[in-house]
């Protein structure tokens, strides 16, 4: 990027020397940055806050620069401010004082308690002692939220420019114990397109087929088909392209002390692998504009 508009300490783009091939890579929930006021207005500890975490999923995928790609990471914790929302998914619940008349408080994501401030971490946790004042919301979203989608914009601007079309990977992970409703099947990678409305259908099956072939179990769309990034940015039609790729954590970490597993190197390895096939897949397309077309 050409300036920085934002503080570091909050997120950070990681560059190639030289972009060479029309992706980009954002993980923002894995960020692990609390801050003692935040801690502090917190009725849980320092392991409890973090079970919403995308745990170490920046260190997963990043071998992304060196691939030549740029990859986008949240240094802010999910349980502060969730940028895979619309920026104003307010619960009334959470404060002192009326939300403002433009805030979505009915989405589903709010019933649940996951909004863009959310109210609870994993297993229906509460966060905080008390409630917050409106301002503190708001305040959050225009200081982190809006600078980092300001930035996300433009790294996948510049990439479409540059190729032509983009790829947006959004990188995530999921709880060890989700299964494939009636099946029973435990998926190791869940590829979400928006039921294939984010990217080309051809795009998801690619991904799909690149980590079977490394030996993991796959499945589009179920549970996660992906968030509001994944829907927000994904434009089919225009050549840019999103998928929402969750890693299942119990491959790699230690899900009651958050500790990474032995074979936590060897999965960012199989990772860096998969994000080969990914761009040898789409260079397959140069001169067909079959991405780009769709």
């Amino acid at each position: 990027m050409e300036e920085t508009y934002w503080d570091p300490e909050l997120f950070e783009v990681r560059e190639p020397e030289t972009q060479t091939i029309p992706f980009v890579y954002n993980s923002p929930h894995s960020g692990r940055r609390y801050s003692r006021a935040f801690l502090e207005s917190s009725r849980l500890d320092a392991l409890g806050i973090r079970r919403s975490e995308d745990h170490f999923v920046d260190e997963l995928f990043s071998a992304a620069p060196a691939l030549g790609a740029p990859m986008l990471l949240a240094h802010f914790p999910r349980a502060y401010v969730d940028v895979n929302r619309e920026p104003y998914e307010l619960d009334p619940r959470m404060f002192i004082d009326a939300v403002p008349p433009y805030a979505n408080s009915n989405s589903v994501r709010v019933a649940g308690g996951l909004g863009t401030i959310p109210r609870i971490v994993a297993e229906n946790v509460e966060i905080y002692q008390r409630r917050l004042p409106v301002a503190e919301a708001l305040s959050r979203i225009d200081t982190i939220y809006k600078p980092y989608h300001a930035c996300l914009r433009k790294l996948i601007a510049r990439t479409h420019a540059r190729f032509g079309f983009g790829v947006l990977i959004d990188c995530h992970s999921m709880p060890g114990n989700i299964r494939i409703a009636g099946t029973g099947v435990r998926p190791d990678f869940i590829v979400g397109d928006r039921y294939g409305t984010s990217a080309s259908a051809d795009l998801s099956n690619a991904a799909i087929a690149l980590l079977e072939d490394l030996g993991f179990t796959a499945v589009r769309n179920k549970p996660y088909a992906g968030g509001f990034i994944t829907e927000h940015y994904g434009r089919p039609v225009k050549g840019l392209h999103a998928l929402q790729i969750e890693v299942n954590r119990a491959l790699y970490v230690d899900e009651t002390n958050l500790a990474k597993r032995p074979d936590f190197a060897a999965l960012a390895g199989s990772l860096s692998v998969f994000m080969e096939g990914m761009a040898e897949f789409v260079a397959g397309y140069t001169g067909d504009s079959a991405l780009a077309a769709e």
